[in-house]
């Protein structure tokens, strides 16, 4: 990699810990009385935070939880959650955010694979792990209950907090050691777990949530997406807390509804999302200028990449723009995108400052400009592997590239996704990208959302088919698949059509909003 990449990149001392560079920090350089998060209940300061955190840092050493060993995070995003996880990390514990959307089997499953000693959860969630205690997982030690009744003779999270010392200790932990894990979305398959260091989360608050988004200290950010993932982590942790601004907190579901409260309450001047809840906002005859904020400066989109025609409708109805970008759990942020001053909508952007990206064939060569590869990417922020998944880190992580499973192609400087690795199809001898089509289909009047995978005619042959949800009021009838295909036809080109068509109430997705494209090709099959 070029030193001119390498040369944006923050440097860090040895001994670092990130929780004394994001919370502590914030208190020594007299930003300890800004409001840092507002949920529905309650709000801190980055004073307040910082009592939470060395309570909570203290409380795990007191129950003799060492360091590196891991506490598993199954947690509502309330002001509990960043006490949690940043008061690991402050204790050389490793924190885990997980899912909190998902089954009892799947936390089976990954809190067997950390080997997590220790279980902080939500109340309302308890019910989907209570089976697991004392059975199935047997590392556990230690069940603390965030806003419920505490489990089995257990403590309560406020509890915990107010018998611990608030003393300030914060562990000499080094800026190459693992900091937090985070389980990849799953949209391909079992989730891994994805280790990252103290260090990362400074980078991408510098290179993408400053350089790039801008986020200053007299900012509020709300990000529908939630904390548990990379995503919404740097969005509403890692990337305000760097500067000391405000984060507002939502523990329920985004819906559009709820969004548009938030946006009127608390009036914020960024908001994240997804590009599945901006096309249902766009459907809501309740979207107003600002979607609601009379501050709204700018809105970020990634999870999935955004439709040309949904990013051209938003700044038209809101005002504002969307930045899209493309990120993975495997690099902790956004490492592709647009730039508030320079949008193509319908395109990725370029390279975040300090990353840089090839497209390569299955010989790890370059390609020319308008051909398809696999995206990789250098940069600072990359995980350090995955937790017990030799060969899987071994074929993601390749000295300082990390192979995405994306395919892209680079037009002009710009670039261009065309689908995950396993999504890819050729028809008539030519690459298909499902997201072409997808957004192709989504620029029609009668369509909210579409999903495109490759099926088998009669002939053995691959084709695509769609799986479509249909505006409100709209039915699928003989005329309008035909509409449909011819559509495509003249927007894509005449082989990419979607051969079937078939109207779907919803679609599988990860927490993170990618369209899990393996189960509907199940469905095809």
């Amino acid at each position: 990699m070029s030193a001119l990449h390498e040369e944006v990149w923050l440097e860090f001392p040895r001994n670092y810990n990130a929780a004394d560079d994001f919370v502590s920090r914030n208190c020594r350089e007299g930003r300890g009385g800004n409001t840092a998060f507002i949920d529905p209940a309650r709000s801190l300061t980055y004073d307040e935070l910082q009592d939470g955190v060395n309570r909570f840092a203290n409380a795990l050493r007191e129950m003799g939880i060492q360091r590196e060993q891991r506490v598993a995070l199954i947690m509502l995003d309330t002001v509990d959650l960043p006490i949690a996880f940043w008061g690991a990390i402050q204790a050389g514990v490793v924190p885990i955010p997980m899912n909190t959307l998902l089954a009892s089997d799947q936390y089976e499953y990954m809190l067997n694979d950390s080997r997590a000693v220790a279980l902080v959860v939500s109340g309302a969630l308890l019910p989907k792990a209570e089976g697991l205690l004392g059975n199935s997982v047997s590392n556990l030690s230690h069940v603390i209950v965030s806003e419920g009744e505490p489990h089995d003779g257990g403590e309560t999270f406020t509890n915990l907090l107010a018998k611990s010392s608030d003393r300030h200790e914060i562990a000499e932990t080094c800026c190459d050691e693992t900091a937090f894990w985070l389980y990849s979305s799953g949209s391909t398959g079992a989730s891994k777990g994805v280790r990252h260091l103290h260090s990362s989360l400074a980078q991408t608050a510098k290179l993408f949530g400053q350089d790039v988004v801008g986020v200053k200290e007299d900012d509020v950010t709300y990000s529908a997406a939630k904390i548990f993932f990379a995503y919404g982590l740097g969005n509403a942790m890692s990337f305000p807390m760097y500067v000391g601004a405000t984060t507002i907190l939502f523990p329920d579901r985004p819906t559009p509804d709820a969004v548009n409260d938030i946006m009127r309450k608390h009036q914020p001047t960024l908001f994240y999302g997804v590009p599945t809840l901006f096309t249902a906002m766009l459907a809501d005859e309740n979207l107003s200028r600002g979607a609601g904020s009379d501050r709204l400066r700018l809105c970020v989109s990634a999870g999935e990449p955004l439709p040309r025609d949904v990013g051209e409708r938003w700044k038209a109805a809101v005002g504002a723009d969307i930045i899209d970008g493309i990120g993975s759990t495997e690099m902790l942020h956004i490492f592709v995108s647009n730039r508030p001053d320079a949008i193509e909508y319908g395109a990725s952007g370029t390279p975040v400052p300090g990353y840089a990206a090839r497209i390569v064939d299955e010989n790890d060569q370059d390609v020319a400009d308008g051909d398809i590869g696999e995206l990789i990417i250098n940069g600072p922020s990359s995980g350090e592997s995955y937790w017990n998944q030799r060969e899987k880190s071994r074929h993601t992580f390749r000295g300082g590239w990390t192979y995405t499973g994306d395919k892209y192609r680079r037009e002009n400087g710009l670039y261009y996704y065309c689908g995950r690795t396993d999504d890819m199809f050729k028809v008539s001898g030519i690459w298909v990208s499902p997201f072409d089509v997808e957004s192709a289909l989504m620029s029609h009047p009668s369509v909210l959302e579409a999903a495109v995978v490759a099926k088998e005619d009669d002939d053995g042959l691959l084709k695509p088919k769609a799986f479509i949800i249909f505006n409100d009021g709209i039915e699928l009838n003989d005329d309008l698949a035909s509409d449909l295909k011819e559509h495509v036809k003249s927007v894509e080109g005449p082989w990419k059509y979607p051969r079937w068509i078939e109207a779907v109430a919803d679609l599988p997705k990860t927490a993170t909003g990618k369209i899990q494209r393996f189960k509907l090709r199940d469905t095809a099959a």
